[in-house]
């Protein structure tokens, strides 16, 4: 019997291949990538199976479909949306069998923007630096999916033996640490930042979440000098409209960072759309 496989029908408005990314090479040049919202990912995996670290689809905003060339089973987290196999609906954050052959319709997302689609066996694409994911930044990894692609499935495992609730309240604040460059803004930037509501850009994508809002003004005018940057920073440009940096991020930086999103609150920045409102809240400690 050939080896598992998904044919791409129609990819969406972007649809990549991710699972827990490429940390640790940094100082390489080499973005983290993977999963924006993480917690969906591991759950899908789980539902079907998988090792939480296994590579899914992460679909943004109007899903994907594509067939299957043998029976296994799926689960579809993050963004809620419909899905339809072979013509039937299913459920949303559950389990579910597609038989040999089923085309698998994962609708557009009705409550987020991104959804994670998990296969038993998890997509097995060939490992780049340790990890299956698409950097879109540095191009490592498979290119976004194009209708025709064929991808490879690896063994599925047993099914779990328990089922899981799946609830997912979607938030709207952002918690951060100030720093490291929080000196270089005005004490009325500060105050502005805690409480402030920004709304979500059309420009942002999995490199950055940019927000507009209150103008963060700088003490300083100097220009900064080139340095690392970490997955939820805040950075600063000259406008004073805040951007948060997200798992294809650049490794370095010339703007200021004036704080740093704690990890727990990057899935509210994976499934912020653009003109929805957050609000920061600057953590003590």
């Amino acid at each position: 019997m050939p080896d598992p496989t998904i044919e791409i029908l129609d990819p969406g408005a972007l649809t990549t291949v991710q699972d827990l990314g490429r940390p640790g090479h940094a100082h390489l040049g080499v973005p983290r990538s993977g999963a924006l919202d993480e917690p969906a990912l591991r759950l899908a995996n789980r539902l079907v199976g998988n090792e939480e670290s296994a590579a899914v689809l992460e679909t943004t905003l109007t899903g994907v479909s594509f067939r299957a060339t043998q029976a296994g089973r799926l689960a579809v987290t993050g963004a809620a949306c419909t899905i339809r196999v072979a013509q039937r609906s299913v459920a949303w954050g559950a389990a579910v069998p597609v038989p040999a052959g089923a085309v698998v319709e994962v609708g557009a997302a009705a409550l987020g923007l991104r959804s994670y689609v998990a296969l038993a066996g998890g997509v097995a694409v060939v490992p780049v630096l340790g990890s299956r994911s698409t950097d879109l930044l540095s191009g490592l990894g498979p290119p976004p999916l194009r209708t025709g692609d064929v991808l490879p499935l690896g063994a599925p495992g047993p099914a779990p033996s328990a089922a899981e609730v799946v609830r997912r309240t979607p938030e709207r604040v952002l918690r951060l640490d100030l720093g490291p460059r929080a000196d270089w803004f005005t004490e009325e930037a500060l105050d502005l930042l805690d409480g402030g509501v920004y709304t979500v850009g059309a420009a942002s994508n999995r490199i950055g979440l940019r927000l507009a809002g209150p103008v963060l003004a700088r003490r300083r005018d100097a220009e900064l000098a080139t340095e690392p940057m970490v997955l939820g920073a805040v950075q600063v440009p000259p406008n004073g409209q805040p951007v948060v940096f997200l798992h294809d991020h650049p490794t370095t930086g010339g703007y200021p960072v004036i704080g740093v999103v704690r990890s727990v609150d990057l899935a509210v920045c994976a499934q912020a759309r653009p003109g929805d409102h957050l609000t920061l809240r600057v953590l003590d400690g």
